[in-house]
């Protein structure tokens, strides 16, 4: 092999690498609650394990939002009940597109999850989201969100 041939497979080497480097540390980055969705976060700090609740409703919109700044997007779901309409906070984008799991407006859901104050009106923080006989789990009661690694809750 010539010199222009060991530069040229040394540099597919190295870009290999480093792509790869950068793929894994993006998935490390969202498995450890990055991109502000974590346990230990703002916003996963407004979790309240004490307030914990199950609704049943119909979805009125899914809806992709950010909850705070610098945070990475994530969906909401509008839910109406019997008694209200409320907006259920479902997860991370990336992690709920990873699922095979769709919602959609019309659909009748129970949501298990903390009911906190969000802009200055009622939300929950969604633990799980049954639809018929499927289950998306998102967090444990405590608050701990299953796509991340971090300790405690």
């Amino acid at each position: 092999m010539n010199a222009q041939g060991r530069s040229m497979l040394l540099w597919g080497l190295a870009l290999g690498f480093l792509l790869g480097t950068a793929q894994a540390t993006e998935v490390a980055i969202r498995r450890a609650g990055g991109q502000g969705w974590g346990a230990q976060t703002a916003y996963g700090q407004l979790f309240d394990p004490a307030t914990v609740e199950n609704l049943r409703g119909e979805v009125v919109s899914v809806e992709r939002f950010t909850p705070l700044r610098q945070m990475g997007y994530g969906f909401l779901v509008v839910l109406e009940t019997s008694t209200e309409t409320i907006d259920v906070h479902v997860g991370p984008g990336w992690f709920v597109a990873e699922q095979d799991f769709e919602i959609a407006p019309g659909d009748r859901i129970m949501v298990r999850g903390s009911r906190i104050l969000f802009d200055e009106k009622p939300a929950i923080i969604a633990t799980e989201v049954r639809k018929g006989d499927r289950l998306l789990k998102l967090r444990l009661d405590n608050g701990q969100p299953v796509w991340s690694e971090e300790e405690g809750g």
